[in-house]
């Protein structure tokens, strides 16, 4: 049986973008696409104030958000029934 490759570090400089399916404007990032990563999904992304994103779910891999100003509210759960405002400085899990 052939051994998989030695997990390695890689370096991501988000300076290319790209836009996602919820019509938002992405940096690129740490993903299956970029990485091989498996478990994590992790962007830098600018929402304008007023943007939202397209009701999704993420069904492959964990999310954590860092706001690093202003404010955005979060609805989540089977029928979004759920509602949490992150703001500038929190981490949403």
């Amino acid at each position: 049986m052939p051994m998989s490759p030695k997990p390695t570090c890689h370096l991501i400089r988000p300076e290319s973008t790209y836009e996602g399916k919820q019509g938002l404007s992405y940096f690129a990032g740490i993903a299956a696409e970029t990485v091989g990563s498996s478990g994590i999904c992790m962007h830098l992304l600018t929402m304008p104030p007023g943007a939202r994103a397209k009701a999704h779910m993420h069904e492959n891999h964990e999310t954590a958000i860092y706001v690093l100003s202003g404010e955005v509210h979060t609805w989540y759960g089977d029928r979004l029934e759920h509602h949490e405002v992150v703001k500038a400085g929190d981490l949403f899990y």
